[in-house]
């Protein structure tokens, strides 16, 4: 949880400060829609993956994904903190 929370805290500062030759800064600069053609892509793959890959394939699939589904939160301004909340709020429920 600790290299998300650092992570997280990486794209925040190329969203903000954009730095030329970094990967999520161009995602950032290609907007929403880039970020989530991106997710669309991952998610295919990642299903793929699942369904005839390697262990090591569904683990570098499942990073991608996890990676560009980070980038779409911190476009949103949205936090994993917030994320976390929710499925506490989730697991309370039932």
């Amino acid at each position: 949880m600790e290299f998300l929370k650092q992570l997280e805290n990486i794209l925040m500062e190329r969203k903000r400060e954009l730095p030329n030759g970094s990967y999520s800064s161009r995602l950032f600069q290609e907007g929403e829609d880039s970020i989530l053609k991106k997710i669309i892509e991952e998610s295919g793959e990642v299903l793929l993956a699942f369904k005839g890959g390697s262990k090591e394939e569904i683990i570098h699939e499942v990073a991608d994904l996890i990676f560009h589904l980070m980038v779409a939160l911190v476009e949103k301004e949205i936090y994993l903190n917030d994320v976390i909340e929710e499925l506490k709020k989730r697991h309370k429920q039932k």
